[in-house]
């Protein structure tokens, strides 16, 4: 019972809203409220700030949730390993990842998926999230990674990290004044971007036309094959790009890049898993179960 009651902590903790809570967990708003206030009763402490038009957790929810995600996170691990006793953990999967993820996101979870598994063999094909996404409707692989925001009939989503798309250029740019700057001096820089069909291309388009800004009053400098290329341009000139975080986390660190502030606008996203819709393979199952555990 009290993991139950914990259940629905930890879900109205994530969402922030009872009546949410309640039809995720499929109960009556009523029996959320009961279970909280029992828990309240049996730690003899406040869990909710309820005196504002919306709910936040007190110091000792804060400190209840944070013990929660560490014991349902344990539930996940046993239920992935007990289920392993009885699922074949031996093969080939054939797995495509857009441009992003496949350089700079997947392959340390490749490396740690491969010392769990060793008896697994993962062939890894690069393109754009089209072409990856074609590839899962044509059958030439059975796991997709993509990054872009175009969904196909014939394939489903799920979500699989989050991402940040940054504004960024080398330390020493002569154009760069300050390191915040508004809509406006943005369409001045000379930016360099990806080619189309790139899915961080259309996230980025996707935000800019919702802040107002048409594509085309943007100043192109250039457009360029591959994020490498483009941080390898943009350490030998003045020039700008909006690139993923995960892909210049080791430049900022070595002050080759530094990021620049838009004010009032920023970008994220949702890298996804994709698959045929249907029964997935056991073993791309096994890889997403994997991946999203925390190890």
């Amino acid at each position: 019972m009290l993991d139950f009651r914990l259940k629905v902590f930890y879900t109205v903790a994530q969402t922030l809203n009872f009546n949410r809570a309640a039809e995720q967990l499929n109960i009556s708003q009523p029996a959320v409220t009961k279970h909280i206030k029992e828990l309240e009763q049996l730690y003899n402490t406040t869990l909710f700030d309820r005196a504002k038009k919306r709910i936040v957790l007190t110091r000792s929810g804060e400190v209840l949730f944070q013990h929660a995600h560490l014991i349902f996170e344990q539930y996940q691990k046993l239920d992935f390993d007990l289920n392993l006793l009885q699922n074949k953990t031996e093969g080939v999967l054939h797995i495509g990842a857009s441009t992003t993820i496949a350089q700079y996101v997947i392959p340390s979870y490749l490396a740690h998926f491969h010392k769990r598994f060793p008896e697994i063999k993962i062939e890894l094909t690069m393109a754009n999230s089209l072409v990856i996404e074609q590839m899962l409707v044509e059958k030439k692989i059975e796991l997709g990674l993509v990054e872009g925001t175009t969904h196909n009939s014939d394939l489903k989503y799920s979500p699989f990290v989050k991402d940040e798309i940054v504004l960024v250029s080398r330390p020493t740019n002569n154009l760069l004044k300050k390191r915040t700057i508004t809509l406006k001096e943005l369409l001045k820089l000379p930016l360099l971007t990806r080619e189309a069909g790139s899915g961080t291309s259309d996230i980025i388009n996707g935000y800019i036309q919702k802040a107002g800004i048409k594509i085309q009053d943007l100043n192109i400098h250039m457009q360029l094959g591959s994020t490498e290329s483009i941080k390898n341009y943009l350490f030998c000139s003045d020039t700008f790009a909006f690139l993923s975080i995960y892909s210049v986390q080791q430049d900022l660190t070595d002050d080759r890049l530094s990021i620049i502030d838009i004010d009032g606008f920023e970008m994220t996203r949702t890298f996804s898993f994709v698959l045929r819709q249907g029964q997935p393979s056991p073993l791309s199952k096994l890889f997403m179960r994997f991946s999203s555990i925390k190890r």
